[in-house]
């Protein structure tokens, strides 16, 4: 009698087919051959398969030249590959890798054929962000033997990998593709299956909520890009991303989403399947959020929608002087920006000895940057020498522009923005660095709304080069342009954006953190995985958990109650998980455990 499927042995994974040759499978296709792998590569179209080996040679060739490969084994590589446009060119493979469209129908047609090809031993993979394995895999004849693959774009370059089990995938399976993934270089990371799996599932999300914010008109393309780039550390920007993507895939990937979450936050918004339908799909087309010099290019160019240089002719006020409200570490920051800028910088706090404590924390701040060789020893003294600290704010009288930088407490802001109305000059500036709290409320408690103004500024504030600046609906435009011009004199760059909670950044990077949290209280990943995922896969410096740990979960919780008064989508409601650790009072580093337990200082 012949021995059950699931329990036929597996062979090692040495002949791999990959089905779909374009640029995910032409890059899959290079990580096998560059990793001892024979490779058949299919694809219906012989011009694509002539067209994937081509890259395949330009691509080592450049490893070559950058001293990755000698000759020879780039040669052998080479040698490792063949192509064919003949689904039966992969009955002796032990593993079959499909990227196909991203259809049920294609998908599930390829599956179909190969199960009269190929051995009763070999694995096949589906390379899908968005479908179901296990609809795949119930339509197979080899159900136990299916399993998802999903690679990262560049695939010779990212390192994550997620190996996707259905209820249906044998543990001999899962185990035979991990140790691939293990021998390619790659980390993998093991998911469930649910549209997105862990990475692309945080991270659609996320572009998803960026394309609504720019469809809004809330702040421009430019603007959203460069904040959460230079506000997060992001390799690129949500909107040049979604166009590498392909603004189809995105659309795909989050109606999928959308239909097994029903979270408002996975509705694909209005504007992608407007961009999709009119055929402008980003990078690909030459034309999606951004236009390119060419289909496939990746050299923005101007349109329309590109902003002039200098646009706001209207003149700023002019600005020697700059008042720095607080005594902590935003306020010290800020105030030691200002200083190496050249201005004379007044820092109060409610006393003497907290304003000398910060001025102190500025002095060691700088002695750094010259133990680093950033600054000399000369221009550090000049800097400190322009910082006055004061312990009372009625050394603002004379100062051009007031920044507070207190605490995060509304009724604390109001008190000292009526307090400033009284001690400041008429025509000074006064801006809060608040980052979650109405500009316009701040302004109200003054007797001149028009010269309120939001300037958010990022922790560490010497090192981040991004200003949030935020208008009201009361704000002068001149002095809006006085902050604009004063941003360019610091050194940082400035953003426009309106008074609504979380402005750009919080916005969209706390429901992110929040959609994290709930993948671990649903048991879907562990917060390993999930960071590593995000790390690997997104290319976010931190994983979402080590963040939320360095920012503070109360801190975090403060501004996830914000979005979700202000907003009232039942999707941006804080986590329970996160509700319970901050009344456990584990807040993160700060307080040796928050999401994971750290040495005590």
């Amino acid at each position: 009698m012949a021995a059950p499927l699931h329990d036929a042995p597996l062979s090692p994974l040495k002949t791999i087919a990959v089905v779909g040759l374009g640029t995910m499978g032409t890059g899959i296709a290079e990580v096998l051959i560059r990793a001892g792998r024979e490779v058949i590569g299919i694809d219906i179209s012989e011009a694509q398969a002539a067209r994937s080996l081509a890259a395949l040679e330009a691509a080592t060739a450049r490893a070559v030249e950058r001293g990755r490969l000698t000759e020879q084994e780039r040669a052998d590589a080479l040698a490792r590959v063949r192509t064919s446009t003949d689904l039966r060119a992969a009955a002796d493979a032990d593993l079959v890798v499909e990227v196909a469209p991203e259809s049920y129908e294609i998908k599930q047609q390829i599956f179909r054929e190969l199960d009269g090809i190929v051995r009763p031993g070999t694995i096949l993979a589906t390379g899908t962000n968005a479908l179901s394995v296990t609809r795949l895999a119930a339509d197979s004849a080899r159900p136990e033997r299916v399993i998802g693959l999903h690679f990262f774009n560049p695939a010779p370059a990212m390192k994550l990998v997620e190996v996707v089990s259905s209820v249906l995938t044998a543990p001999q399976t899962v185990a035979a593709v991990t140790d691939l993934a293990v021998e390619l270089g790659k980390e993998p990371v093991a998911v469930g299956d649910r549209p997105g799996f862990v990475a692309d599932g945080l991270l659609f999300g996320y572009l998803n909520q960026a394309a609504a914010m720019y469809e809004a008109k809330y702040a421009s393309r430019e603007d959203i890009d460069a904040a959460m780039r230079l506000g997060c550390g992001l390799p690129m920007g949500p909107l040049a991303l979604l166009d590498l993507i392909g603004v189809d895939t995105a659309r795909t990937v989050l109606e999928a989403m959308y239909a097994e979450s029903r979270d408002r936050l996975h509705a694909p918004a209005p504007i992608l399947k407007q961009l999709s339908e009119a055929g402008l799909t980003g990078r690909k087309s030459g034309r999606g959020f951004y236009t390119y010099d060419a289909p496939g290019s990746a050299t923005v160019v101007r349109d329309a929608l590109t902003p002039l240089d200098g646009a706001d002719l209207t003149p700023g006020r002019p600005v020697r002087s700059v008042g720095v409200a607080g005594s902590g570490t935003m306020a010290s920051g800020i105030a030691e920006v200002f200083a190496k800028a050249g201005y004379d910088v007044v820092l109060a706090a409610r006393s003497e000895e907290k304003a000398q404590a910060a001025k102190a924390r500025i002095g060691k701040s700088l002695s750094r940057s010259v133990d680093k060789g950033r600054l000399t020893a000369e221009a550090a003294a000049q800097t400190l020498d322009r910082i006055t600290a004061a312990g009372s704010y009625d050394a603002f009288a004379d100062v051009d522009l007031a920044v507070e930088a207190v605490a995060e407490d509304l009724d604390v802001k109001r008190q000292l923005f009526a307090t400033l109305d009284k001690v400041c000059k008429p025509g000074a500036v006064l801006a809060t660095t608040t980052s979650s709290l109405p500009v316009v409320a701040c302004a109200r408690a003054t007797s001149r709304p028009q010269d309120v103004v939001g300037m958010h500024f990022f922790n560490p504030a010497p090192a981040m080069k991004l200003v949030e600046v935020v208008r009201t609906v009361l704000t002068g435009d001149d002095v809006h342009a006085t902050v604009r011009e004063v941003c360019v004199r610091i050194r940082k760059h400035a953003v426009d954006c309106g008074d609504r909670a979380g402005f750009i950044v919080n916005a969209l990077l706390f429901p992110y953190l929040n959609n994290a949290i709930k993948m671990v209280e649903e048991h879907y990943a562990s917060l390993d995985d999930i960071d590593a995922a995000m790390r690997l896969g997104g290319g976010y410096p931190m994983g979402p958990f080590e963040l939320l740990d360095v920012v503070g979960l109360d801190v975090s919780l403060a501004i996830e109650k914000v979005l979700h008064r202000e907003f009232r989508d039942p999707g941006l409601a804080p986590a329970p998980l996160l509700e319970h650790l901050v009344a456990a009072g584990c807040l993160g580093r700060k307080t040796g455990r928050g999401f994971r337990e750290y040495a005590r200082r």
